[in-house]
């Protein structure tokens, strides 16, 4: 990122801005469809500024998926923090930001998932593995305050539940598929 004359070089913020910047490029374009060039280009950065913070094309793209991992994370946990202590509240304000999320212009469907996918790398799988275990954390906790005599198992169907609506909608339109997700997710909840 460029310096205002007179300004120092904080490169905690070089490097926060470098990644701000390319999960958007790489969310739009995918891992491989930007080279290094384009996308320092893109971002204005040097390619030497950014292999001095991540390395390789490979370290940067780990820190992006980190980053969105943990953005959406955060984002999905927010959500159901925000419908207070009733579970079905919890599960139903989870989906609605899905669903939300799912009508958005720029939806592209989960840049982790879709990663994995791109990349059948141990590396990114092991992050998306990590990402995808805090998805599981937060519906398990869902399930085990609604009492599910298994919750860890309604946990993984919640789970199974959102990655393949967050799919689907991607592949196939988001007409409808929160609303469906969400109908059926609150009806797995209830009846275990």
């Amino acid at each position: 990122m460029p310096v205002a004359k007179g300004s120092t070089v904080d490169p905690a913020r070089t490097r926060a801005a470098i990644l701000d910047a390319a999960v958007a490029v790489f969310y739009e374009r995918g891992l491989d469809g930007v080279g290094v060039a384009e996308l320092c280009g893109l971002i204005g950065v040097s390619k030497e500024t950014l292999y001095r913070h991540f390395g390789t094309k490979d370290g940067l793209v780990d820190a992006v998926l980190e980053r969105r991992s943990e953005r959406v994370t955060r984002w999905l946990s927010d959500a159901a923090e925000s419908a207070g202590p009733d579970p079905a509240a919890r599960l139903a304000a989870v989906f609605d930001a899905l669903r939300q999320w799912y009508s958005e212009p720029t939806f592209r469907g989960c840049a982790l998932v879709n990663a994995a996918a791109q990349h059948h790398a141990p590396r990114v799988r092991a992050i998306t593995s990590r990402h995808l275990d805090k998805h599981l954390a937060l519906l398990t906790d869902i399930a085990r305050r609604a009492r599910c005599p298994d919750p860890d198992a309604v946990g993984r169907q919640l789970l199974m539940l959102l990655e393949g609506a967050t799919i689907v909608a991607d592949q196939h339109g988001a007409d409808a598929v929160g609303d469906h997700a969400r109908t059926a997710a609150l009806a797995l909840l209830t009846r275990s």
